[in-house]
């Protein structure tokens, strides 16, 4: 079953459980801002992120949209003298995009299906909570020895689900293998990608951090 759902195209992926704040600035969003405030206060305020495939943010033109995206319930707003809006928004639900409406409001509708979070393989998604907590502690240390990044790591949760999408959240990737991550059909399907991925990526900081930090320091910046 389909509802309708004001969007938010992006330049990035948010994933369930995820804080992104926004800066509103477009008049058409602002509008879109001032219609959520309009809800009662027992109504979750929320429209769908999705993100990019292929265009820009901003301008009339509509980008190509990845097919699966998140909705974004609003948890603080701030209004400027200027009209602008900050927001504090948090990950609710996946979604499917299916037909858009860009005539019907100022910004983007989009039929979406509401996707649900199931476990998949229940045996393998519990059999990877372990090593995949395993990896990702290792990739976030490797990733700090280089002096580069800094993953401030909550306390990984057990349960496979959320570990898949708190994993998801705090790797450092691209637009295109975060999304393949929102979009797995399951948390076993994400968290075997994720396992995947750790494994690679940690060998590949093993490598880097061979060299030492300090010496990766000294490296002169490109000047593209």
């Amino acid at each position: 079953m389909s509802t309708q759902l004001p969007l938010f195209p992006l330049g990035t992926v948010l994933l369930p459980g995820l804080v992104l704040p926004l800066e509103i600035f477009e008049e058409r969003y602002r509008t879109l801002v001032r219609q959520l405030l309009t809800q009662s206060a027992d109504e979750v305020r929320q429209f769908g992120v999705v993100a990019i495939r292929r265009g820009r943010e901003t301008g009339p033109a509509l980008p190509a949209l990845h097919e699966v995206g998140c909705t974004a319930v609003v948890r603080r707003v701030q209004e400027h003298p200027d009209g602008r809006f900050s927001l504090i928004t948090v990950g609710g639900q996946r979604f499917r995009v299916g037909e858009l409406d860009q005539r019907g409001a100022p910004y983007l509708l989009g039929e979406v299906e509401f996707l649900p979070d199931e476990l998949g393989d229940a045996d393998a998604a519990r059999a990877a909570v372990e090593p995949v907590q395993r990896l990702m502690r290792t990739y976030a240390q490797r990733l700090a020895a280089t002096g580069t990044v800094q993953i401030s790591l909550p306390d990984l949760p057990d349960d496979p689900i959320a570990l898949s999408y708190v994993v998801a959240a705090a790797a450092v990737t691209d637009l295109t293998e975060r999304q393949g991550l929102l979009a797995a059909a399951d948390a076993a399907s994400r968290l075997g990608a994720e396992r995947a991925f750790l494994r690679r990526e940690v060998g590949l900081l093993g490598k880097i951090t061979t060299i030492g930090s300090s010496e990766l320091r000294r490296v002169d910046p490109s000047p593209n």
